[in-house]
């Protein structure tokens, strides 16, 4: 179990180092000095790792064998970043009382963008067959199993708690720029206009 939780936790660790719409969140909120909220929307956003990583682990073969699912999930992920973007451009524009409640919000955000990450799923799927592939995890008893699924969750919040961190220390050389706000949408936007065009290249 030891060996799975910390093989977990350092590849949950490192995959939520990439931009995307998770940390770009988490990230703004720490600049914008939104300590709570920016904890709640972590904690709740690694916390839906647990079900992805299960699925990945449980389902591996059924999804590998039909790419038309893997593509679904490039296409979902384009479709998400672009609209987060282009929503987190406009709030910050012209903010209204549902993007402002939005914004504001912690846990159940978190839920909702880390629900709306399915990404995770052929990432874990990937990360899962290889260390099989290698001998360093057995995921055939349930200790072992849910050793690994908390690794993947603690992993994941503990980046975006140094992220956080991270924040708070910069913001107050930020804090006064209208562009802090909107750096993230246009990361998003960026990464999701390049999802689109990987997925139609067929890349």
């Amino acid at each position: 179990m030891t060996t799975a939780f910390v093989i977990a936790f350092a590849f949950s660790f490192i995959g939520s180092v990439p931009p995307g719409t998770i940390n770009l969140t988490v990230l703004q909120l720490g600049l914008e000095r939104k300590f709570s909220i920016a904890m709640r929307f972590g904690a709740a956003a690694a916390l839906v790792e647990y079900p992805y990583g299960w699925i990945a682990v449980k389902f591996a073969a059924l999804i590998l064998s039909s790419p038309a699912i893997v593509t679904n999930f490039q296409l979902i992920t384009g479709i998400v970043m672009v609209t987060l973007g282009a929503f987190n451009l406009w709030s910050a524009s012209k903010p209204s009382n549902l993007s402002v409640r939005f914004n504001n919000s912690g846990f159940r955000r978190g839920l909702l963008l880390g629900i709306l990450n399915p990404m995770a799923i052929p990432y874990w799927i990937a990360m899962t067959t290889y260390c099989k592939s290698q001998g360093w995890i057995d995921l055939d008893t349930n200790s072992e199993l849910h050793g690994y699924l908390v690794g993947v969750v603690l992993g994941a919040l503990t980046l975006l708690s140094i992220l956080v961190y991270l924040a708070g220390k910069i913001a107050p050389l930020f804090r006064h720029q209208g562009i802090l706000k909107r750096i993230p949408g246009v990361v998003l936007l960026a990464l999701g206009v390049y999802a689109f065009i990987r997925l139609f290249s067929g890349q």
